[in-house]
């Protein structure tokens, strides 16, 4: 194991053809970090210091968010290249495999690495994110989830949902942060403040829509979802049980997805935003599963 380092350090990877920023602390063995829509690395603010006291704590900005790269066209946000950017990361910190948490879009990003690629992951925990095959059943069974998706068939038009987004200083994100938590101290004006500064980086708001645009364009997605292998490793779902865009029918009936049944543990009055409304017992979680 190496030395430790407790110190939170700032640096820039150059992985899959693009140079993507992240944040690191501690030493040991390596656990990523991945933030989902509309976030950065920030949104793991409360899990880097605690996840330094074992691991090599790393919490990148995705590609197209804040300061990483952002590479123009909906292609480059196939799964195939958002996937191809954590294998680099493992790769750049000198690792054979690591231990994935993932939130949001970074756990739809962590469900593809550890169903085809299983050997580059040590264990799996995930955020409020559903498995991709979970996620197509409810949007054909579940009335509430296919309403709650709305937002994915308006990102699919151009140019509006940019500017439905950036109106009145990012006010959309005022509503989703400040106004979809339970507990209302969750987010400061300072967080709030950063957030918005990093979706306003130049190209960064039309590169996580494509995000969403890429779900659509690409087809190889489709392909993938029909040959979608079980997933092999070690998983704990951690599920925020008062989600606004995901419903908890999303956690159910996910056997046979599995090799091995998930540990799945619930968060009664909670937001979608899990690890940072409740980042006590987010740890008290991850540290169970994990040390």
């Amino acid at each position: 194991m190496a030395e430790r380092n407790d110190r939170r350090e700032e640096g820039f990877a150059e992985v899959n053809g693009v140079r993507l920023h992240y944040v690191r602390q501690g030493s040991g063995p390596l656990a990523l970090l991945l933030h989902g829509f509309p976030e950065c690395w920030y949104s793991w603010r409360h899990q880097l210091p605690f996840l330094a006291e074992r691991f090599n704590a790393v919490a990148p900005d995705m590609r197209g968010y804040n300061l990483s790269e952002k590479p123009r066209g909906v292609s480059s946000y196939f799964m195939e290249k958002l996937v191809g950017d954590v294998q680099g990361l493992i790769e750049f910190f000198g690792e054979k495999k690591a231990v994935v948490i993932a939130h949001d879009w970074g756990g739809v990003i962590a469900w593809d690495l550890a169903a085809f690629h299983p050997e580059l992951v040590e264990r799996l925990v995930i955020l409020n994110a559903p498995h991709p095959l979970a996620y197509l059943r409810e949007l054909r069974r579940n009335p509430r989830q296919k309403r709650s998706s709305w937002y994915i068939f308006m990102f699919q038009l151009p140019f509006f949902p940019e500017w439905y987004m950036r109106r009145g200083d990012f006010r959309m994100l005022d509503r989703v942060y400040s106004g979809w938590v339970l507990r209302k101290d969750t987010f400061s004006a300072e967080d709030i403040r950063r957030y918005k500064e990093a979706m306003g980086q130049p190209g960064c708001l039309t590169a996580a829509i494509h995000y969403y645009r890429g779900l659509f364009r690409n087809p190889g997605r489709f392909r993938r979802l029909k040959e979608y292998p079980r997933i092999r490793v070690p998983t704990r779902i951690i599920w925020a049980e008062n989600d606004r865009a995901l419903t908890n029918e999303l956690t159910h009936d996910l056997e046979p997805y599995f090799d091995v049944p998930p540990q799945v543990r619930y968060i009664p009055r909670c937001s979608h935003w899990v690890q940072q409304e409740q980042p006590e017992r987010v740890n008290r979680l991850l540290e169970e599963f994990l040390f």
